[in-house]
């Protein structure tokens, strides 16, 4: 059985909003499994909380580029958010962001890729970091490609063009006018950067959450003690709306408030003149599920006038 700590009681408490007894209690009734104590505190109903993403932001910039039917992602990060108002860092991040449209996803092959002026982007994030005075790297990169349609990208928090915070591309296949397609497809990316999807529609949803899900709504439905055919009927309305609050096309278009995702992409097609197909997305948030040291600025100070 894993030790419970109070670190792991204060994470499971940020986690749920759940009071410290009922956390520590949680942790042992699950042997110290973080992720089973959620369950497990939502099936008794004293989560507040069904997720909160509790992810530290690193530092550093995401970057976009986009044209016609291709479109890039790029993530580099820094120690400190002061690196990301740097012009040479700013233009070090375009720079990958371009280069990642000809690396097919691959960071590898992202990092091995000749960088204008000389030496590679690996070379040349050595190169930054010794005149930054920062560690930084190259953490990850994505591409979206269609065969007709276009690839739009937004960012959100922009600190320069194409640099911000949160860049999202959104894939439309379509033989649709393409201004109209791009024109919709930024609207659509911005609902992406808003609501933050995990799939597409129910059948990208990863079939172990949607089980895990499964299980919990079905715990808290019995508790009701009604009949088993009016429990499998709470069940499945409840998936429903699970599923219209995580998948793409089942959500509310955050544009008008009003239709499904899956409605304003018909309609789009409709004034696009030809059906549009969403094929994907991608959402990068500067930082997530990267965990940093918390460190007291003041205790540092002190340490070092001592």
């Amino acid at each position: 059985m894993a030790e419970i700590t109070a670190a792991l009681v204060k994470d499971l408490r940020e986690k749920t909003g759940a009071g410290m007894m009922d956390c520590k209690k949680a942790l042992t009734e699950t042997t110290g499994d973080l992720e089973a104590a959620v369950d497990w505190l939502r099936k008794k109903g004293l989560a507040a909380a069904a997720k909160k993403a509790g992810r530290v932001a690193a530092e550093g910039l995401v970057g976009v580029a986009a044209e016609g039917t291709l479109g890039a992602i790029a993530e580099v990060n820094s120690e400190t958010d002061f690196v990301a108002r740097n012009e040479a860092f700013q233009t070090f991040v375009n720079t990958v962001a371009q280069l990642a449209m000809g690396a097919g996803g691959d960071l590898e092959a992202l990092l091995a890729a000749d960088y204008p002026g000389g030496g590679t982007v690996a070379s040349t994030v050595t190169d930054m970091i010794s005149k930054i005075g920062e560690n930084m790297s190259v953490r990850r990169t994505a591409i979206l490609q269609v065969s007709d349609g276009v690839v739009a990208a937004y960012m959100h928090n922009q600190v320069a063009p194409a640099l911000g915070k949160i860049g999202v591309l959104v894939a439309l296949e379509s033989s649709g006018d393409k201004a109209k397609l791009a024109a919709f497809g930024r609207q659509l990316a911005m609902h992406v950067a808003a609501t933050n999807p995990q799939a597409l529609d129910a059948s990208d949803l990863d079939p172990v959450a949607v089980e895990r899900e499964r299980n919990v709504l079905g715990e808290q439905a019995r508790a009701s003690r009604k009949p088993e055919n009016v429990v499998e009927k709470m069940i499945e309305g409840r998936l429903r709306k699970f599923y219209e609050e995580v998948c793409l096309l089942d959500q509310t278009f955050v544009i008008d408030g009003e239709n499904k995702v899956r409605q304003a992409v018909e309609q789009a097609g409709e004034d696009a003149g030809g059906p549009i197909k969403v094929t994907g997305f991608l959402r990068y948030q500067l930082g997530e599920g990267i965990e940093r040291k918390e460190s007291d600025f003041a205790a540092e100070v002190a340490a070092q006038l001592a």
